[in-house]
């Protein structure tokens, strides 16, 4: 049974880094779950403390991702619009262009729904949904970054119980 548990862990590691990029899965939430998913196995001792710390990260990084498009329009002149639009462009860019789609899609994204709604100000337009860009990045490495360490703190969770498969 413990197998079926690792097995089920690494699928969901791998569908936190997924999650890292593509917005309709949660990712360091989806790996968090990995997480406790290897610490029911019968060889290892649930770490309640650590289980609660990595899974408050998990929750604050999701949050935050909603967020840091925001921030990142807002400071070059950015309105919801262009986080929208963003949203709503990375979808679709990821769907017809892959994993290139989501960042034109994210640019482009942004920028029809700056022009949506204020198509007199290409300029403020394009400066936000440059804006809008960099904060889908910088939400991206977020989540990327802590799927990672959830990633490693999994397989070395596995390393070091010394069970054999």
């Amino acid at each position: 049974m413990d197998f079926v548990y690792i097995l089920i862990g690494v699928v969901f590691i791998l569908l936190g880094f997924i999650g890292s990029f593509a917005p309709v899965i949660p990712g360091p939430i989806t790996a968090w779950l990995g997480l406790l998913i290897l610490h029911q196995t019968s060889f290892l001792n649930p770490n309640v403390q650590f289980l609660v710390i990595t899974f408050i990260v998990a929750i604050g990084v999701f949050i935050l991702d909603y967020f840091i498009p925001m921030i990142g329009a807002k400071k070059f002149g950015g309105t919801r619009w262009g986080v929208i639009g963003s949203t709503v462009g990375l979808i679709i860019g990821l769907i017809f262009l892959g994993p290139l789609g989501i960042l034109m899609g994210a640019f482009f994204g942004a920028l029809v729904g700056e022009l949506v709604h204020d198509s007199s100000n290409q300029r403020t337009a394009l400066r936000a949904a440059f804006g809008s860009l960099i904060g889908f990045l910088t939400g991206v490495l977020l989540k990327f970054s802590v799927t990672l360490i959830y990633a490693i703190y999994f397989f070395k969770i596995l390393w070091e119980s010394h069970h054999p498969f």
